[in-house]
């Protein structure tokens, strides 16, 4: 597999504005890039935690028509590590993101975990270092 790494994970969402500003001011993610293909009529804005050379990234996609999406029962989550979860937790609350599961061991499990939820209602895990 010499050669290969993975690249992205992409999300259609309903409002480009609002899930940028929630990936940027609740997660600390930062905005890469943003394109606009006129041709296609979508937008794409790509998030992470470092350039794409060597960081997976976000892809967010916006379609003009804005129509609707469901996120499928296929889809669980995505996954962010962080430091401290009960400090982290509290300040992304305090910048009103939705808590859906507060700070708490796993179950089954000794891993701290938490979830938000995005503007589009995809989840998103917190997971303790």
């Amino acid at each position: 597999m010499t050669g290969k790494r993975f690249l992205h994970t992409m999300l259609r969402v309903k409002d480009l504005d609002r899930s940028i500003a929630f990936y940027t001011d609740i997660l600390g993610m930062k905005l890469i890039r943003k394109n606009e293909y006129p041709k296609g009529e979508f937008t794409l804005a790509f998030l992470g935690y470092g350039d794409g050379e060597e960081n997976t990234l976000l892809e967010l996609t916006y379609n003009w028509d804005n129509r609707d999406y469901e996120i499928g029962t296929g889809f669980g989550h995505l996954a962010v590590a962080v430091d401290d979860l009960k400090a982290a937790v509290k300040e992304m609350k305090e910048k009103g993101a939705k808590v859906l599961r507060e700070p708490a061991e796993m179950n089954g499990g000794t891993t701290v975990i938490a979830f938000l939820e995005d503007p589009d209602g995809y989840q998103v895990e917190l997971i303790a270092r």
